[in-house]
């Protein structure tokens, strides 16, 4: 007889869970999968590039109800789950159903975090999460409106390019003096700065917001040095936090996310967390590959294989605004490092990569990245890259065929 399991959270780490299960132990579980939104899990990655008409809906859809069904997996959307007990084996869903489990998953992501400032509540003020606020930023830029992104990060950045790319008067604010200042050093995020200039977005750096004004809505954003910034909408994009509300009140641990051990096995036996909710080693990662990661590790363990989570490097790798941008580990270097350089910020190009002790242990690409899984291949096995300094800063390219293989080996 099957064993019930239940997935709670369907985003992308759940789905990413249900995936690896079916490829590797199709026959040991009858899998129910419960998701807060009426539509199945999509790709919340692409909404940046949904809104901005690069990808559609049906490009970021991760799996139709149809696969579901076909899987033998039990679909519920629309439906959140609002209660666990762990000793009962039950959890129940807002509409009042209860569902029975042998073992349990929390997937349940994150949610994006709202300044606490005053005005937060007037309507035109929203975060950038989900399908439903792409809509809203869509009628926004197309109804001309002035947009005040708040958040330098990733997001931030990548919703204000959006919104210029729809034809919005985008400003894209932020309170350190740099973008991306957790993934880039300076030279670096001056480069992107000029870049996403370029497509139309005013970026104000170093400024605090105080409080958001208006009667009936928005009508301007105010800053701490006094200043102002007349704007009919602001989209806050400055972070998540984990969903652990849930297993919190189900009397499982939790610290800054649910606490789990290698296995992603929380306090209680039989119940587990992955993605976004999930603390591992006192690390929550925010990202997508350490939550498809974790579902390998821990499709394996609900096989009964040997498997365990050992952490993940966290790399950036993508386009923002257009730009390719890749980071991993100590870029910013530190004592007994040292850095190679290449530069020409007239064209955008900017690489950095940062050596100690022989191995490379930190990367910066900007305008070209085309090397980035190379690079990160080489942190990621710890290679000593002596043999190819002199080569190195130019790609795998202008490294001997010979020196090849042997790092390979």
């Amino acid at each position: 007889m099957k064993q019930r399991l239940l997935i709670i959270g369907g985003g992308m780490a759940g789905v990413k869970l249900v995936e690896e299960l079916v490829a590797t132990c199709p026959a040991h579980f009858a899998i129910t999968l419960v998701g807060e939104e009426a539509r199945p899990g999509y790709n919340r990655v692409l909404l940046s590039a949904l809104l901005a008409r690069d990808v559609s809906e049906a490009d970021i859809r991760l799996k139709d109800a149809s696969w579901y069904a076909a899987q033998g997996v039990t679909l519920i959307t629309g439906d959140a789950v609002t209660s666990v007990d762990v000793t009962a084996q039950t959890a129940v869903v807002a509409s009042g159903r209860k569902l029975t489990f042998d073992r349990v998953v929390f997937a349940t992501g994150s949610s994006p975090i709202r300044l606490p400032l005053p005005g937060s509540d007037l309507p035109g003020v929203i975060a950038f999460r989900d399908l439903e606020d792409v809509s809203a930023l869509e009628r926004a830029a197309a109804d001309g409106q002035r947009i005040a992104v708040i958040g330098g990060g990733l997001l931030g950045i990548e919703a204000a390019y959006g919104l210029a790319k729809r034809g919005a008067d985008v400003s894209l604010i932020h309170v350190m003096d740099s973008l991306m200042e957790r993934q880039l050093d300076g030279p670096a995020a001056a480069i992107l700065k000029r870049a996403i200039e370029r497509k139309g977005v005013k970026v104000l750096l170093a400024k605090s917001s105080r409080a958001i004004t208006g009667g009936a809505k928005v009508e301007a954003l105010e800053f701490n040095d006094g200043t102002a910034l007349a704007c009919d909408m602001v989209v806050f994009a400055v972070g998540i936090r984990p969903n652990m509300a849930l297993a919190k009140a189900a009397g499982v641990a939790v610290n800054r996310g649910i606490v789990v051990d290698d296995a992603l096995q929380a306090a209680y036996r039989g119940v587990y967390a992955l993605g976004e909710c999930a603390e591992h080693q006192g690390h929550v990662y925010g990202l997508v590959e350490p939550a498809y990661q974790q579902a390998k590790v821990l499709a394996a363990h609900l096989a009964g294989a040997p498997a365990a989570y050992g952490g993940t490097l966290l790399a950036t790798n993508l386009k923002v605004s257009g730009v390719p941008v890749f980071s991993a580990g100590d870029f910013m270097g530190g004592e007994g490092t040292e850095a190679i350089v290449a530069s020409d910020p007239r064209q955008g190009f900017y690489k950095k990569l940062v050596l100690k002790g022989g191995a490379l242990v930190g990367v910066v690409l900007i305008g070209d990245a085309d090397d980035a899984l190379w690079y990160l291949d080489l942190m990621r096995r710890g290679v000593d890259v002596t043999a190819l300094r002199r080569s190195l800063v130019f790609g795998p390219a202008y490294v001997p065929a010979a020196v090849l293989a042997a790092l390979a080996a």
